[in-house]
C-alpha cells in the first residue's frame, strides 16, 4: 500500500481518537483493527469532564452525548458501602459533577462499544484516514526513515505498509511495544478476578435506594479491600468485577454465590457474560522508541478503579497528534517528539500511585484496622472520615505539565495531583467557555486581555520565523478574564497552558513551547 504519514496500530477508542485528532489535522493516516465487530463487553464507561471536552474537539460531543441510553436520572456518580450494598453504612465516592465548573464539557458514562459506534462513524468522513478493520499488524520494524510494518488480512494475505510515523494503540498486550523493546514496570498489586455481565431487575429495585447514582462498591473485609464493584450498563444491565481464588475456572465458579456475597442477600439473574481477568498495575517506561509511540493500554494498564484508563489514552492521543504534526510539518523537532513521554509517563505515574494504588492501599488498611463488630463507634468515625476525604480523588485529580521541558515558568514536577482554578497556570488545562473556545484555532493560540498590540505582534512574528501555527486571539477584559490572572496566555494545541505572564520574549518562548532549544533561561 502506499506510505503513509502515520500508521496506528489498534482501533479501539483510544486509536480512533488518534486517527480523528491526526485526520482533521489533514495528517495522512492509516488505521489497523483486527476486527470490525464491536465486542458487546461494558468497559471504559467514566468519562472525565476533560474526555468531553476533546470529543468537542472532534466534533463528536453531541454525537456522544445522543449515543447514550441510560436515563439522566440514574447520573454518573458512584456509592461506595461496608461489607454488602444493602448495608447500613455508604456514602457517595467520585463525583465528578463537582469540578464541572472548571471545564468546557460535561462528563459522561457511555459503554464503549457505543462509544466507540460514534468515533467509528466521526472516522469515516476524513479523507485523509484509511481505517482497515480485520486487519492484524503482526509486525513492526523502525527504518531510517520511518516503520515496516507486516499486516495480515482476515483471508490470511499479507501486505507491507510503510510510514513515518507509528503508533500503538494495541492494548496491555501490546505487539508495538514489545516489538519496539519498551520495557515495563509492575506494581505490587495482583489478582485474579472476574467480570460478568448480567440482568436482573431485583437488583436495580434493590439500589433505588440511591437514587441518581450508577456505579457501586461494596467494601469487603475477606476481599482485603479489593472492590466487589457494580456498574449499571442500562436499566437492569449490570456489570460486576470481584476478586476470586487464582486456581477459579468458569466449571468450578458460583457468579450467584459471589453476588450474594456482594450485594448482601441472593438475587435472580441471567447471564450475558462471564470471564477473568488479571487485576494488576504496568507502566511502559518510556513511551516512545524512535519513530514508534504507544498510547493507551499499550503504554499503562490498570484495574478500572475510578475510570483513569480510557480517559488517560485519550490524553495520550490528544498530547501525541499535534507534536506528530509538528514533525511532519517541519516545525516540531525531536525535543517535541521526546515531550510525549515526557509529559504523559509521569502523570501516568502519579496517577497509578496516588490515585488508584492508593485507593487499594487505603481500602485494604480501613479493613483490616476498622469494623462495627470490632468497636462501632471508632468504625463510625473512621467511615464518616472516608466520607468526607473520598471528594480528593475528585478535587485533587488535576493532571499537568508542570515540569515540562516544554512548558516555561511552570510551578512543581509533572503529575497527576494538582489543585482546580481558574487561573492560567504553565503546564495546566485552561478551558475557556464556548465563546472564547469558538474563537481558537487548531494550532497555538495567544489569548491576549486588554491592549498588548506590541506582544501580539512579537509572538506573530516568531511564528512565522518557526514556522509554528499561531492564532491571536484578542479580547477585552471582562470578570471572567480577570480569573486567569494573566493578561497573555499561549495555549497549546491540547489546551494546555504554554506560557502566561505580562511582559515577553515571544521568540524564546515559543522555541521552548516547541521543543526547541535555547540557550539561558526562559521567564
Amino acid at each position: 500500500m502506499q506510505a503513509v504519514d502515520v500508521a496506528i496500530v489498534g482501533g479501539g477508542p483510544v486509536g480512533l481518537g488518534l486517527a480523528i485528532d491526526l485526520g482533521q489535522r489533514g495528517v495522512n493516516v492509516a488505521l489497523f483493527e483486527r476486527s470490525s465487530k464491536l465486542h458487546r463487553i461494558p468497559k471504559g464507561q467514566n468519562l472525565t469532564q476533560r474526555t468531553g471536552e476533546h470529543f468537542k474537539a472532534w466534533g463528536v460531543y453531541d454525537a456522544v452525548k445522543d449515543a447514550i441510553t441510560m436515563p439522566a436520572a440514574y447520573g454518573t456518580g458512584g456509592v461506595t458501602t461496608y461489607r454488602t450494598l444493602l448495608s447500613h453504612y455508604s456514602y457517595d465516592w467520585l463525583i465528578r459533577a463537582d469540578v464541572r465548573a472548571f471545564y468546557a464539557a460535561d462528563n459522561m458514562r457511555i459503554p464503549q462499544y457505543d462509544l466507540e459506534a460514534v468515533l467509528r462513524e466521526r472516522v469515516a468522513q476524513l479523507d485523509s484516514v484509511t481505517v482497515r478493520y480485520d486487519h492484524q499488524v503482526e509486525q513492526i520494524d523502525a527504518t531510517d526513515d520511518g516503520v515496516r510494518l507486516r499486516v495480515v488480512d482476515d483471508q490470511g494475505d499479507a501486505m507491507e505498509a510503510v510510514a513515518r510515523f507509528a503508533v500503538g494503540c494495541d492494548g496491555a498486550r501490546s505487539m508495538v511495544r514489545e516489538s519496539a523493546g519498551l520495557t515495563r514496570s509492575l506494581r505490587e498489586h495482583f489478582r485474579r478476578m472476574i467480570l460478568a455481565v448480567f440482568r436482573s431487575d431485583e437488583l436495580h429495585d434493590l439500589l433505588e435506594r440511591f437514587p441518581g447514582k450508577s456505579y457501586f462498591n461494596a467494601l469487603a473485609p475477606e476481599k482485603e479491600g479489593y472492590w466487589q464493584f457494580f456498574g449499571r450498563v442500562g436499566v437492569g444491565s449490570w456489570f460486576f468485577h470481584t476478586p476470586v481464588p487464582i486456581d477459579s475456572s468458569l466449571d468450578t465458579l458460583d457468579l450467584g454465590e459471589h453476588l450474594a456475597a456482594a450485594v448482601g442477600r441472593e438475587i435472580a439473574f441471567e447471564t450475558d457474560y462471564l470471564g477473568f481477568w488479571d487485576l494488576r498495575i504496568a507502566i511502559a517506561d518510556s513511551y516512545r522508541k524512535g519513530p514508534i509511540f504507544i498510547a493507551g493500554d499499550a503504554a499503562h494498564s490498570h484495574p478500572p478503579y475510578g475510570g483513569y484508563g480510557v480517559n488517560n489514552g485519550f490524553e495520550d492521543v490528544r498530547n501525541l497528534a499535534w507534536k506528530l504534526e509538528a514533525a511532519l510539518g517541519g516545525w516540531g523537532g525531536e525535543g517535541l517528539l521526546d515531550s510525549y513521554s515526557a509529559e504523559r509517563q509521569p502523570v501516568f505515574e502519579s496517577t497509578a500511585d496516588d490515585f488508584i494504588a492508593r485507593m487499594i492501599d487505603s481500602d485494604r488498611a480501613f479493613v483490616e484496622t476498622y469494623s462495627p463488630e470490632k468497636d462501632r463507634d471508632a468504625f463510625e468515625t473512621a467511615w464518616a472520615k472516608r466520607a468526607e476525604l473520598t471528594r480528593r480523588d475528585v478535587d485533587h485529580y488535576c493532571p499537568n505539565y508542570a515540569g515540562s521541558p516544554i512548558v516555561v515558568g511552570g510551578a512543581g514536577p509533572t503529575s497527576a495531583v494538582g489543585e482546580h482554578s481558574h487561573a492560567a497556570r504553565a503546564g495546566y488545562i485552561l478551558s475557556p467557555q464556548d465563546d472564547v473556545a469558538e474563537r481558537l484555532g487548531s494550532g497555538f493560540n495567544l489569548v491576549s486581555v486588554g491592549d498588548n498590540a506590541e506582544a501580539e505582534a512579537a509572538f506573530a512574528t516568531a511564528a512565522g520565523d518557526l514556522g509554528a501555527p499561531l492564532d491571536i486571539v484578542s479580547m477585552a477584559p471582562t470578570a471572567a478574564t480577570a480569573r486567569w490572572g494573566a493578561t497573555l496566555i499561549l495555549l497549546r494545541p491540547d489546551r494546555y497552558v504554554a506560557w502566561a505572564g505580562g511582559s515577553v520574549d515571544a521568540t524564546r518562548i515559543l522555541t521552548t513551547a516547541i521543543g526547541g532549544q535555547q540557550e539561558g533561561e526562559v521567564s
